[in-house]
């Protein structure tokens, strides 16, 4: 069952698994694309006890399942991607990077383009 955005505060918690059912985490925030309001991204917490973070992981093509959310990037390109301090923000310059690590077009942009909520 694909995604509903109506639905997307229901998936915080959830764990976040892999297209071979791996976890990666569970599922911290959802950024939005500002430009069309749809859920961009998640945060997954990574790490083990004072080194945890929040790295982001793509939502395009995900599914629901009742239990998890499986997305369509491997665990370990996750483990890669781009991260934050579980207390930190996203710095408007660090976009363009996490957009990159995963092989998705940043597009022309002059302002914020993912917004948490």
């Amino acid at each position: 069952m694909a995604f509903e955005a109506e639905n997307i505060r229901d998936w915080l918690g959830k764990k976040i698994v892999d297209p071979t059912g791996s976890k990666i985490g569970d599922m911290e925030a959802v950024y939005y694309d500002t430009a069309t309001d749809t859920p961009v991204f998640a945060t997954v917490e990574l790490g083990m006890f004072n080194r945890k973070r929040l790295a982001f992981v793509p939502l395009s093509g995900a599914t629901v399942h009742p239990d998890h959310v499986k997305v369509t990037v491997t665990r370990d390109l996750a483990k890669e991607a781009p991260a934050i301090d579980t207390d930190g923000e996203l710095p408007v310059e660090d976009e363009p990077a996490i957009f990159s690590h995963y092989g998705l077009d940043y597009g022309p942009r002059t302002g914020r383009r993912l917004a948490r909520r």
